[in-house]
């Protein structure tokens, strides 16, 4: 579980927006790129939120 002082720090590196946690990822609010969250983790690399993008996750 991310904390909520971590969440609010954390930005979408492709476009600088803020995330949402939602289920197991975190969702960009602008972009909709979308990073999985695996072992407690974020995945902030921006291929991971495009492969969900072009897979319409």
């Amino acid at each position: 579980m991310l904390s909520p002082e971590l969440l609010d720090l954390l930005r979408c590196p492709a476009c600088k927006s803020p995330v949402v946690l939602e289920g197991e990822r975190l969702v960009c609010e602008t972009c909709k790129r979308k990073y999985p969250i695996r072992n407690g983790i974020p995945i902030m690399l921006i291929e991971e939120g495009d492969k969900a993008l072009h897979e319409g996750e």
